[in-house]
């Protein structure tokens, strides 16, 4: 249960970051670090955890609310639409008496712009827990929105994984865990006892080396050296990358699209020896990130601002041994942790991506040298995205080979082999959901 002395606060700041997603498309992670701009520091778990939990459960809120109201849901203002998914959240939530939910989605839409809306906010939540027990019954019966997810969503995992599609509504439908990846100059015996010594539980996944799962997840300024670049926050399923890398001393390396930076510091971490590290992403602001993540952990790339779909623009033609391409995708591997995907993304979205990522794939392919390795890498569950990409690549390419996965030196055994990459499935090793396939170049 929030606090009573935080509460009302946490709800009206909460509400207004969900209608900003709703209205502006932002991500929910930018809406509530605007919010939260000069809040007190008790209001932050609260809040996130209602901004959270309002997004993830939006379309079945959706769905809910369609049975109590007259009018379309879609009809409804933004923010009176958050207040009721934050009450619903808190309703299913039910460390709160229901009670006192309504109460209080009533007194925050009185101390906003909502306040015309208190009328029907009071009416439609105490309705619902009138009714309760056979809407949800109503609910259940669907798996789209039993767990969450828009139509669209459930059709597209349908089509691509027809046995499993349930299952990865339910792994975006759940909280995601907090891995870390320790940094090489520390054993993970030493670090597991510091946490013990600071009261944060965790365990090590001894498949990966250096992973780590917190039991509760933190803010990251409370985990012991952190800001000496002891350790980083990065799923597993990203961790994975260094397996089908296969990399070693003197090799020139590429991180194509490299922002945040995560994969840039594990490669640095996992191979001091590098000939050559290079980082680049379109971005500059998001470049800045990867600078913070290397000089947190003291470890050095060259970063370099350009298109990785442009390489005459800024490569200066010395071909790469390795490189990664993290291409850019419709990251529904990762919707547990960002719930906001639902919301902002649609079919014509994940529809545009493959051409970007085949624009991408052949420009990086021009920059690999003959006998080095390409690993083609997206955070999404569509075959469109991966597999099929890759087996067109492959098919049009007469020197590239597949190098299958049984041949990647230590993978953990996690993921669906489908005869190119791997599939790792979110929620599998409590991991999020990742793709690889790794190219070698004749």
């Amino acid at each position: 249960m929030i606090p009573a002395a935080a509460a009302a606060g946490a709800r009206s700041i909460a509400a207004h970051a969900v209608a900003r997603v709703l209205g502006e498309g932002v991500t929910l992670d930018s809406a509530l670090q605007d919010a939260l701009a000069g809040a007190p520091g008790a209001l932050v778990p609260p809040v996130r955890s209602l901004g959270y939990g309002a997004v993830r459960g939006y379309f079945r809120h959706e769905a809910i609310l369609g049975m109590l109201l007259s009018q379309p849901v879609r009809s409804l203002d933004r923010l009176v639409r958050a207040i009721l998914s934050v009450a619903l959240f808190e309703l299913e939530d039910a460390r709160t008496p229901a009670y006192a939910v309504v109460d209080a989605a009533v007194k925050t839409a009185k101390a906003t712009d909502a306040a015309r809306a208190s009328g029907l906010i009071n009416a439609v939540l105490r309705r619902y827990l009138r009714e309760r027990a056979g809407i949800d019954a109503g609910i259940e019966r669907n798996p789209a929105t039993r767990h969450g997810a828009p139509a669209w969503l459930a059709e597209r995992l349908r089509a691509d994984w027809p046995v499993r599609w349930t299952q990865l509504l339910a792994a975006g439908d759940a909280q995601a865990p907090m891995w870390l990846r320790l940094a090489r100059h520390t054993t993970m015996e030493e670090y597991l006892a510091t946490l013990g010594a600071a009261g944060i539980g965790a365990r090590a996944e001894p498949r990966v080396p250096g992973a780590l799962v917190l039991d509760v997840p933190c803010d990251v300024q409370e985990l012991p050296g952190f800001a000496q670049g002891l350790v980083s926050v990065q799923d597993l399923g990203a961790q994975c990358v260094a397996f089908p890398l296969d990399l070693g001393a003197g090799l020139r390396v590429l991180d194509a699209c490299a922002a945040p930076g995560g994969k840039t510091a594990l490669m640095a971490e996992r191979e001091a020896h590098l000939a050559r590290l290079v980082a680049i992403d379109i971005s500059p602001a998001r470049l800045a990130r990867v600078h913070e993540n290397l000089q947190r952990g003291n470890l050095h790339a060259e970063l370099i601002a350009g298109d990785a779909a442009d390489p005459g623009a800024w490569w200066d033609g010395e071909p790469f041994d390795r490189i990664l391409l993290d291409a850019p995708c419709s990251a529904l591997g990762v919707i547990r942790r960002h719930p906001d995907i639902r919301l902002r993304k649609s079919p014509a979205d994940i529809d545009r991506m493959p051409p970007i990522q085949a624009r991408l794939l052949a420009a990086a392919w021009r920059m690999l040298a003959p006998g080095g390795r390409l690993v083609y890498a997206t955070c999404t569950l569509t075959r469109s995205e991966n597999r099929d990409l890759v087996a067109a690549f492959a098919t049009a390419t007469p020197d590239a080979v597949i190098c299958g996965t049984d041949s990647w030196d230590g993978w953990p055994g996690f993921g669906e082999d489908d005869g190119l990459g791997r599939q790792i499935l979110p929620g599998e090793a409590a991991a999020d959901g990742f793709y690889y396939a790794a190219l070698n170049k004749r």
